[in-house]
């Protein structure tokens, strides 16, 4: 294999992959003797197969001819013969077995009892979407990430099934885009509208989490999801091959039909026991709700705080089955998700799976979910859903039992590498998505925070300083890479300490004077060489997630930074926030420093929304938008009047960088009147918007000062 300096060492050719260590090789082969064998996932997954995609790729609906899903890129999965032991050197042979899994796209019936049936489209995005045949028309259950996958996965069901029945219902279990963002492609013919009256149901709180996690930490979110599904790799044995939920998520239009209806709102309470049918199978219990959709009746229960802060399971009594959303599927899922989100709670997980089993579990016939293929009958059933509600319960109690012991996060993950037997030995309870690693960091910061408790780690340097100081602590780059290069070829190989080390030197190029602390030909050693550890990494990994990190970390140091991402839109999401929610979007793009700097008068505007005729008042003050809701005491008299409609309003909020360019425009066109520009002009001068493509396994310029706290750093 071809390895990086020093002495001679030839530098590798980036244009052929780089070949997985021996080592590496033996690891993935082996890891198959660790679990009992078993094909009965295999026979799950194909069964109930009606129809194949037609297509060998879906295309963007602008006319551009964009790939938005790939069908044949997966074609060395699916069409691989035999399970993990036809695993290649380069892929962990248990992951490699969930990527042929998941690989499996098609049309299924799911079940079915006279002329009620359920069917899923999966491997057309990374999340499956589920149809129910209502008395009229059809019923879908979480319509995929985009507009065009979604369209493409309901044309296969008509094509396949000759049912040209319209949509009279629609349901989101949680809030989470690849269940709600291609809700407008099941209504293409109708130009993605939906028809008056119809009735969109989602758990009490789904619109302001989906806002949050796709507005507020958009951006952030978005970058780090290039790294964990990875969408610029090659989609090969030394590429991508899945992310352990799905295979990758799709990059169409991000659409939303709003709910209509709230589960566990004004609308929709409880089931008193008095009116509690005995058609509905399961005993009657006081936080189960009802609603009959399209003469389908379903039995909804709510568990906020599990895969997502709002979520739902729901169940079929005609049918005795279970969507279980993504709160039980074939892999241990994240407590935290590596692109970013808040931290689930695992004990809230275990418990909401309990109260499923007891309410549902003698009464189920088949389970399915928003990912993967289902489970049918009821022993398997049980089973399954205790096993995943053991292992949340045990990732939970064993990090507070070490937290409690004063051990960290990451001592803690050290600790706790595998699941017992028991629960370890069942593929669907395997770290494909989420890990005993970064999932008991999560559950430490959870309840601990990030802070470990030793004051050396309460100020540490940031990433650029440290890593100049370590490279002179440690006499110099050109030896640190001699170390790590000594750690790569070590037998084993210690490809952590590798990855640390030439960490240091990578970021110390960041620092002022950084040609002299970091050579221009070591920097670029220490980049090749990094991204060979992190492919043996990549390649070592069971989990999806994890692999794609490190690939997709191991081709930006080859490669550089990606170009910036085309937008594929976020129009219903903005539609569907509230001032409060709009003005908090903009209050987090101000310059805080330099505008409180230079600001030291309040900057009041007052604005008139004429559509609903409301009125509210931001003051920019402390480095901070304020906004109030009709009057502020505190600002009785505004510098500037604005107003506008509710469409302008959300044409600046859909601008981004072009927000201040923009608002001048519609001023001078007469859609937005202000008796002050100037006032505006000004707050608009301190908005700031981020790079999408920031670095992130190579460095940005030092941000500190050297004396950013109590005492020099």
């Amino acid at each position: 294999m071809p390895r990086p300096f020093p002495g001679g060492h030839r530098r590798p050719d980036r244009s052929a992959p780089i070949e997985p260590s021996a080592s590496v090789a033996e690891a993935n082969r082996h890891v198959i003797e660790t679990i009992p064998p078993s094909s009965e996932d295999f026979a799950d997954a194909a069964r109930g197969l009606i129809a194949r995609p037609d297509v060998p790729v879906i295309t963007s609906r602008d006319g551009k001819g964009n790939v938005v899903w790939d069908f044949t890129g997966y074609e060395f999965l699916a069409d691989a013969e035999g399970g993990p032991e036809s695993a290649p050197p380069s892929v962990n042979a248990s992951l490699w077995r969930q990527g042929q899994l998941t690989a499996a796209a098609g049309l299924f019936q799911v079940t079915s009892r006279g002329a009620r049936t359920v069917h899923q489209v999966r491997g057309y995005d990374l999340s499956n979407m589920t149809i129910i045949s209502g008395d009229t028309g059809l019923v879908i259950v979480d319509p995929l990430t985009s507009f065009e996958t979604a369209q493409a996965a309901l044309e296969l069901y008509r094509s396949a099934t000759e049912d040209s029945r319209p949509i009279t219902g629609l349901i989101y279990t949680h809030p989470h885009v690849d269940h709600f963002g291609g809700s407008r492609g099941l209504f293409a013919d109708r130009n993605g509208n939906p028809p008056l009256g119809l009735k969109v149901y989602a758990p009490q709180d789904f619109l302001d989490h989906a806002i949050s996690e796709n507005v507020f930490a958009g951006p952030a979110m978005s970058r780090r999801a290039d790294y964990m599904y990875a969408p610029r790799l090659d989609k090969s044995p030394t590429g991508q091959v899945g992310t352990g939920l799905g295979l990758t998520i799709s990059t169409g239009e991000l659409t939303l039909v709003t709910p209509t209806d709230y589960i566990g709102g004004p609308q929709h309470r409880p089931v008193p026991a008095e009116q509690w049918p005995a058609s509905n199978v399961i005993a009657w219990r006081p936080e189960l709700y009802q609603i009959t959709v399209d003469g389908v009746p379903m039995v909804i229960q709510l568990t906020p705080n599990t895969e997502a802060p709002a979520e739902m399971n729901i169940y079929l009594p005609e049918l005795r089955a279970l969507l279980a959303a993504e709160n039980a599927t074939h892999t241990m899922h994240n407590i935290l998700s590596l692109r970013g989100a808040q931290v689930r709670d695992p004990h809230a997980w275990s418990k909401y799976l309990t109260e499923a089993i007891q309410v549902f579990g003698e009464h189920t016939e088949v389970v399915f979910a928003s990912h993967h293929w289902p489970r049918w009958g009821k022993e398997n059933i049980l089973e399954f859903l205790a096993n995943q509600r053991d292992m949340y319960g045990y990732l939970n109690d064993q990090t507070l039992r070490l937290t409690d012991a004063g051990y960290t996060g990451i001592e803690i993950a050290e600790q706790l590498k595998e699941l017992p037997k028991g629960l370890g030995d069942h593929w669907y309870n395997r770290g494909y998505y989420g890990s005993m690693s970064h999932n008991t960091k999560a559950i430490y910061q959870r309840y601990i925070g990030w802070f470990d408790g030793n004051p050396a780690n309460l100020w540490s340097l940031p990433p650029v300083e440290a890593g100049a100081k370590y490279v002179e602590a440690m006499g110099g780059a050109k030896n640190i890479l001699a170390q790590a290069q000594q750690a790569y070829d070590a037998q084993p190989p210690q490809y952590r300490w590798a990855a640390e080390l030439l960490n240091h030197v990578i970021f110390a190029s960041g620092a002022p004077g950084a040609g002299e602390i970091v050579p221009s030909d070591i920097l670029q050693q220490a980049k090749e060489l990094q991204a060979q550890v992190f492919s043996q990494l990549g390649y070592a990994s069971e989990n999806g997630t994890w692999r794609n990190f490190y690939l997709t970390g191991a081709h930006e140091l080859q490669s550089g930074l990606p170009e910036k991402p085309i937008s594929h839109g976020a129009a219903d999401l903005v539609r569907s926030m509230t001032l409060e929610q709009f003005f908090s979007a903009l209050a987090k793009s101000i310059d805080g420093p330099k505008a409180a700097a230079e600001q030291r008068k309040p900057i009041v505007l007052r604005w008139v929304v004429t559509t609903d005729s409301r009125v509210c008042v931001t003051t920019l003050r402390n480095g901070v938008l304020v906004h109030v809701d009709g009057a502020d005491p505190l600002a009785p008299v505004a510098d500037a009047t604005i107003t506008l409609s509710r469409e302008a309003l959300e044409q600046l909020a859909l601008a981004g960088h072009r927000f201040v360019e923009n608002f001048d425009a519609e001023v001078k066109a007469g859609t937005i009147r202000t008796d002050n520009q100037a006032a505006a002009d000004t707050v608009w001068s301190y908005l700031r918007f981020p790079d999408p493509v920031f670095p992130i396994v190579t460095p940005r310029r030092s941000l500190s000062t050297g004396e950013p706290g109590p005492v020099a750093g």
